[in-house]
């Protein structure tokens, strides 16, 4: 099947309050601009570099999601444009965000990342920490009103362990109810993004509002080019 298919077919199964967000890593400009095409607008790309050059080669109506493990120090890089950071897992990090938004007159969206899976290579939040970040930034929402935190991300465990799944996106959404009644200027928790590929229809069962989904749209990742 082609891209637009691909695109087609999951969007005529996501629910009308689910964002799709097209995880295009490793793909070349023409397999985003068939996507394009065929009406999609949100793109996530893991790799700082490439967003950068993605972005300046494509229309500017995209909006672009960061979803990789993102350093304080490439920040800088993708403050101009970037509409959404996925994976922010620490207060330095959003401190940075912060900062460099500021300069670029902007305010940029983010989600909290939370440790949710079992495997120990992922990064994230637990519960304490979350909390503690929530309280200081909203706290000192003087300063810190070039972000917005707008909800929670998580992945699941790698497994087909099932019950696994369910276990861990039923946290993540335990964890959001407890958190999302929260309500200031620079934190507004209304997204819960979660699910891929494999497990999106069932992270939307769990109440996912945003899923990442690559490779069921552009077939698999080329890591060789």
């Amino acid at each position: 099947m082609s891209i637009q298919n691909n695109l087609l077919n999951i969007k005529s199964q996501l629910p009308n309050h689910v964002t799709l967000v097209a995880v295009s890593k490793t793909k070349p400009v023409a397999d985003l601009m068939e996507a394009y095409n065929a009406g999609q607008r949100v793109f996530g790309e893991n790799y700082v570099q490439e967003l950068v050059e993605k972005h300046e080669a494509l229309p500017n109506d995209i909006q672009w999601h960061f979803i990789g493990h993102l350093q304080s120090r490439k920040v800088k890089l993708i403050a101009p444009f970037v509409n959404l950071i996925h994976g922010v897992d620490s207060l330095k990090l959003l401190h940075e965000i912060n900062k460099e938004a500021q300069k670029n007159n902007r305010v940029i969206d983010c989600l909290l990342q939370i440790f949710i899976a079992e495997e120990e290579s992922k990064f994230g939040l637990d519960e304490e920490e979350l909390n503690g970040i929530l309280r200081f930034i909203t706290q000192n929402s003087e300063i810190y009103k070039n972000i917005r935190v707008i909800g929670l991300m998580g992945m699941a465990t790698f497994t087909e362990n099932q019950d696994q799944i369910k276990k861990e996106f039923q946290n993540l959404k335990t964890i959001f109810d407890k958190v999302s009644k929260q309500k200031t200027e620079n934190c507004q928790l209304n997204t819960i993004s979660m699910g891929m590929s494999g497990d999106y229809q069932l992270a939307i069962e769990y109440g996912s509002t945003m899923v990442r989904i690559g490779s069921s749209i552009f077939g698999n990742r080329n890591y060789n080019n």
